[in-house]
């Protein structure tokens, strides 16, 4: 493939004479830094920071001196050479997570485009003080966050703001130092679930549900439950409840088994700390036999996701916009041959994570953040990188990821990065979609793409792993991220075919 034309430098006219940048500050460096004074040299700055361009004026002249033909700069830079046969200069912007290109006349100033990238990302970038006093607010803030997010959760902090009759108010032994539930909630939330926002997530969602169970049933805080109260909690997560359509439910076992194991990690951690005089939850969770026993069940046959595939390599809906459609499929390409979770392909600023990184074979490979902020790192198949580069292609990006490049794999149409509950919406619309493509006869088919979502893709993944190719356990562990190599092993319990392939080939028939 022909590398893209370089530009030349951005053309000063325009430029030089804009007025001074914002003193903004680039806190991803260690230390921080002042942006360049001049807008001509900062937009030089933040390009190379974030990978991308932010800010290019063209000319005719320009873009020959850049390019070996006019015929390049044609293949090359399509909108630009179009705008140039009519204009005299042209410019591109980023905006809204792509590039965009306008005749000068009427594209916004190489300083409103500067302010706006810079304020897109504020997390990094933010307004220079006046003086050089650092930033003490970051361990407050995180603070406020916790007791906010225990509100939002439902737990409210003056119900917790007590202490029941476990509770040791001997100042020896109580090295957290506090007097009741609340603060002691606050450290607990703190020292364990404060390094990943889908642990403390998940945390405060298990004690907002023991919280409501304790309401509903006068008892509380959490430091006057005895055994007896949590055995019953116990019962009421293990049992069957009827649901909306009055079918009877049950939870399911590894759900218990969460809820629980958070609850034991609270009181254990109490009592460890003297904050608690005894452990009421002592052996209540079961968390290694849950995963001995978890088995995986929400699976798509190998037909219903070529179906899909198949779909999301066909040409886009005529109600959906080509960008969209290219977002699409970037998207299903990405948790169908990563097999990665939901949220670890949510963008996160500060790791400037997930990212993609192309080697000299032009071999790529996803890093993404997962559970327990541990970092791994997943090679994507060649079947899904025509999906990714025409991506990139529409965002105004050349096709492979340039090294250093530091921006959300996957925009909004507000041109930040597109959240969780956006990337969930656009993989369950190819579902959506495929499932109106199956004739009247495939209703089982039908059901099942109308109920899948990320995580049956992230299921089919394992279950080809380990399943269709016996990939070895310990290599599909790491592929998947999975803690333990027996939730790994579980996607081999769901496919007797396997093992009676194993065992007829190891005791074949002995001919006569």
């Amino acid at each position: 493939m022909k590398p893209s034309c370089p530009p030349d430098p951005p053309d000063p006219s325009g430029l030089s004479q804009a007025p001074p940048a914002p003193r903004w500050l680039d806190t991803g460096c260690r230390p921080p830094q002042r942006l360049p004074d001049s807008v001509e040299a900062a937009i030089e700055y933040v390009a190379q920071a974030l990978g991308h361009p932010v800010y290019i004026r063209w000319t005719l002249a320009i873009l020959k001196r850049g390019c070996p033909s006019l015929a390049d700069a044609k293949h090359e830079h399509p909108s630009v050479f179009a705008l140039l046969l009519d204009h005299d200069a042209a410019v591109e912007y980023w905006e809204r997570g792509r590039l965009r290109a306008q005749p000068e006349t009427v594209a916004p100033s190489a300083a409103m485009v500067l302010e706006r990238v810079l304020r897109q990302h504020r997390r990094r970038f933010r307004l220079a003080p006046d003086d050089e006093v650092p930033d003490t607010s970051l361990a407050m803030r995180h603070e406020v966050a916790e007791d906010a997010a225990l509100k939002a959760a439902g737990v409210e902090p003056a119900w917790l703001a007590r202490a029941g009759r476990f509770a040791s108010a001997v100042a020896l032994t109580n090295t957290l130092g506090v007097a009741d539930d609340a603060q002691a909630v606050r450290l607990f939330l703190r020292e364990r679930a404060s390094h990943s926002p889908h642990t403390l997530r998940a945390y405060v969602t298990e004690l907002r549900r023991l919280a409501a169970w304790c309401t509903r049933e006068h008892l509380g805080p959490f430091s006057d439950l005895t055994r007896q109260d949590l055995m019953a909690y116990r019962d009421v997560l293990q049992a069957a409840r009827a649901g909306a359509s009055g079918t009877v439910r049950r939870a399911a076992p590894a759900s218990v088994s969460r809820a629980l194991a958070v609850v034991s990690s609270l009181y254990a951690w109490w009592h460890r700390t003297g904050y608690l005089s005894v452990n009421p939850a002592e052996g209540l969770a079961a968390g290694r036999r849950a995963r001995m026993t978890w088995t995986p069940v929400r699976f798509l046959s190998t037909a219903a996701l070529a179906h899909c595939d198949a779909v999301a390599a066909g040409d886009a809906p005529e109600d959906v916009p080509s960008v969209i459609w290219a977002r699409r499929r970037a998207i299903w390409a990405l948790y169908r041959f990563a097999g990665i979770r939901l949220a670890e392909l949510v963008w996160n600023e500060a790791l400037a994570l997930p990212r993609i990184e192309v080697d000299a074979a032009r071999q790529w490979t996803l890093h993404v953040n997962g559970k327990g902020n541990k970092v791994r790192a997943v090679p994507l198949p060649s079947t899904c990188l025509p999906a990714l580069r025409a991506y990139r292609r529409v965002r105004g990006l050349p096709d492979d990821p340039p090294p250093g490049e530091q921006l959300p794999l996957i925009h909004s149409e507000r041109g930040r990065a597109l959240g969780g509950s956006g990337l969930y919406d656009e993989v369950r619309a190819v579902f959506a979609l495929a499932a109106t493509r199956l004739p009247p006869e495939e209703s089982a088919m039908r059901a099942a793409l109308e109920g899948a979502s990320t995580h049956w893709l992230r299921h089919g993944y394992a279950r080809t792993l380990v399943v269709d190719h016996r990939v070895p356990l310990p290599v599909a562990q790491a592929l998947l991220g999975h803690a333990s190599v027996q939730t790994t092993a579980a996607y081999a319990r769901t496919d007797g075919t396997q093992l009676r392939d194993f065992v007829e080939g190891s005791f074949p028939v002995n001919p006569r």
